[in-house]
């Protein structure tokens, strides 16, 4: 019975975290190339112990293991995650620069499928905590920008500097500037299209019963479609357009770009606001509604004093969902020239250069996260404490 009990009082997800943490230690922490498409030699941590970072590393990832294990205390368990995660990221730019040969350009540095997953592990127990704390909304955003701070230090202190990434990353800083900005403005104004479309077309599916199951059917047609197909269905009209009407053509409507990319984005997009904007309306008690009707507000005036202010908070996460989808699906869109991130990822799969690949990806992971913790941050912060 003791034997049991001890064993139920262990945290679930931290018995499973740390196995996983375990199994890191066995693959490779950082693979030495002797250039970008070489396929390397897999080194694992347990062979950097010569090295200090490494042995300070080993020492976090043990402490890291008893704390999720063992230690009740969530803020302490917090406190030596966060410490172990500044640790790995520091150990593997110090391994990187220790296998570097000197005045070496082409030579690669990659981070191996150990730093990932020791990452990821770390990562989950970052956040089970953070979510165990209960932080209020604007907390949650700080503690974002504080993790995005403590990253921005170590890329701007040069340490990370010999990663095979951040050579990628030298070689093409105009580019990756440029496709950054393209990527987001896709992202973003697909977002703001399909709201400026999705609100209106939701508020009317709640008010005409009839129209909202042929309306919803039909653009839940429009998610069965993979986006390659749908990118190439747009670019055959898209550009017969652009052919046959000059000012089609100089407003940059073509077979392939950005148009094509964004009016599938949009597609794609109205499902969620739509859907969630019937969802949210339908919540408000219909007893509200009645009585602003009876202090004789008009049905606008009720709909935009009342129906939608406390519908919001269910139609952000209906953006939400958007916004992190369209953050994935634009990198899928640089394969008929839309531009942005998926330029790096799809360059390095034909290159055979994995290194290319992860500039592409790396940057997509971490806005798609970063615009899903703000959108729910927000989301809380209108539905309130006591939602």
């Amino acid at each position: 019975m003791e034997e049991t009990s001890a064993v139920r009082r262990l945290d679930r997800l931290g018995v499973v975290l740390v196995v996983a943490g375990v199994a890191a230690t066995l693959l490779p922490f950082i693979y030495v190339k002797a250039n970008r498409i070489a396929a390397g030699k897999p080194v694992l941590l347990m062979q950097l112990l010569n090295q200090p970072s490494a042995i300070v590393l080993t020492v976090l990832l043990l402490s890291t293991a008893l704390a999720v294990l063992l230690v009740r205390n969530v803020r302490l368990r917090l406190a030596i995650a966060t410490l172990c995660l500044l640790a790995l990221i520091a150990a593997i730019g110090l391994v990187a620069t220790a296998f570097t040969p000197e005045n070496s350009n082409v030579a690669r540095m990659t981070p191996g499928g150990g730093f990932w997953l020791l990452f990821a592990v770390i990562g989950l127990v970052i956040s089970d905590a953070l979510v165990k704390i209960d932080l209020t909304p604007k907390m949650r955003i700080a503690a974002l920008a504080l993790y995005a701070f403590l990253l921005g230090i170590f890329l701007w202190s040069g340490l990370l500097d010999s990663l095979s990434i951040m050579k990628e990353f030298a070689t093409r800083a105009d580019q990756f500037w440029s496709q950054a900005l393209a990527h987001l403005q896709l992202a973003f104004g697909s977002l703001a299209i399909a709201a400026v479309i999705g609100l209106p077309l939701g508020i009317t599916c709640f008010w005409v019963p009839k129209l909202r199951a042929a309306l919803l059917q039909g653009l839940s047609l429009i998610q069965t479609i993979p986006s390659l197909a749908l990118f190439g269905i747009l670019m055959l009209p898209l550009g017969y357009l652009a052919t046959h009407v000059p000012l089609a053509a100089a407003l940059g409507i073509r077979g392939i770009g950005a148009a094509p990319a964004l009016i599938a984005l949009v597609l794609y997009s109205l499902l969620p606001i739509v859907a969630n904007t019937v969802v949210g309306l339908e919540g408000v008690d219909p007893a509200v509604r009645d009585a602003a009707a009876g202090m004789g507000l008009t049905r606008r005036q009720i709909l935009t004093g009342i129906d939608l202010p406390l519908a919001l908070p269910v139609i952000l996460t209906g953006i939400r969902i958007v916004l992190v989808q369209a953050i994935g699906l634009v990198t899928v869109a640089a394969l008929i020239g839309g531009g942005g991130f998926g330029v790096f990822i799809f360059q390095g799969l034909g290159q055979t250069a994995m290194d290319l690949v992860l500039l592409g990806a790396v940057p997509t992971v971490f806005f798609a996260f970063s615009s899903a913790v703000i959108l729910d941050a927000v989301a809380d912060s209108i539905r309130g404490p006591t939602a």
